[in-house]
């Protein structure tokens, strides 16, 4: 059987054109006429087949987890969504980035605006959308690194978006990151944050991605609810839920969880089950809320309390 990446590819054009470019994030810059952004025509014809170029290669070379809509009438413009990988704190999460190709490309980076609903889950990702990428010049790094006009493409961005930011353990891409700060806090943070996208998404989805965004949590809400369970129960460290309800940690290190992370899981779990059940995601035996530490203190039969009132009830029988 496919799984839910290979179905929601078979279901959905990886690349795709579009007419609709109205909520974009660099045309509504332009309009408000905070920036001096294309105006939509690319004059350099130069710039003009290179850009048909980029098409090309993401036509034929996109992966399954990766999509991407252009507009036909702003050649300009691209918007992309990636899925979040396996074995990271972003999995089973839909990431968007709006992207621009300035007037004299590839002699500039593009400029890539990411959709963060003013969460920050990432050192390299900003609330407010900033990109912080060596490939796209936002970040000092080695030459090689660094955005080259004849060899770097729009596609090695979106790789190293992926693979690259979307990591799987994102506290080390901030400099000067020590151990002593926990990766495995870090961890929890960008998945509640993660959840929190998630919950964006579906209340406000981006044009041109509405079809997919419903198709992809309607695959994949189900093992997103038992990931929110299993790291909840500290059975598997946040990041590396594989799917399995009985998946156990790799090693013998005791899992932790802070009460902030519990706290949030109790409060957005219940919300994520509303929205994915509202889009007919499969989720028998999962379920409505999270059983919380003061639940199954006052369980009946589990609580000091019922297990003295069982001891007198007994002596005054006799």
């Amino acid at each position: 059987m496919a799984s839910g990446r290979q179905q929601v590819g078979l279901k959905f054009k990886q690349f795709d054109y579009v007419t609709d470019f109205s909520d974009h994030f660099y045309h509504l810059r332009a309009m408000s006429k905070k920036s001096n952004v294309n105006d939509g025509k690319v004059h350099n014809k130069n710039s003009v087949n290179r850009i048909m170029k980029e098409w090309e290669i993401l036509e034929k070379h996109l992966p399954e987890s990766i999509f991407v809509r252009v507009y036909e009438g702003r050649i300009d413009l691209l918007r992309a969504a990636i899925i979040g990988a396996e074995k990271t704190p972003y999995h089973h999460g839909l990431f968007f980035f709006d992207i621009l190709f300035p007037s004299d490309y590839p002699n500039k980076p593009p400029k890539v605006r990411y959709h963060s609903f003013g969460l920050r889950l990432n050192p390299n990702l900003y609330g407010d959308g900033f990109v912080c990428l060596s490939l796209l010049n936002t970040w000092v790094g080695h030459e090689t690194e660094m955005w080259d006009p004849l060899n770097s493409t729009i596609l090695q961005v979106l790789l190293s978006l992926q693979g690259l930011v979307l990591n799987e353990k994102p506290y080390y891409n901030e400099p000067g990151a020590k151990p002593a700060w926990s990766w495995e806090n870090y961890n929890a943070d960008v998945f509640t944050l993660s959840c929190k996208t998630m919950l964006f998404l579906l209340q406000n989805p981006l044009r041109n991605f509405e079809a997919i965004i419903a198709a992809h949590f309607r695959e994949h809400g189900g093992t997103i609810l038992r990931a929110c369970i299993a790291y909840r129960e500290c059975r598997v460290c946040i990041g590396f839920f594989n799917g399995d309800d009985s998946t156990t940690p790799s090693s013998k290190k005791k899992i932790r969880i802070s009460k902030k992370f519990k706290n949030s899981m109790d409060e957005l779990y219940p919300k994520l089950f509303e929205a994915f059940n509202g889009i007919g995601a499969p989720l028998q035996n999962l379920p409505e809320k999270l059983v919380n530490d003061i639940d199954i203190q006052q369980k009946p039969g589990k609580g000091i309390i019922s297990r003295l009132k069982t001891f007198w009830e007994a002596i005054m029988s006799y």
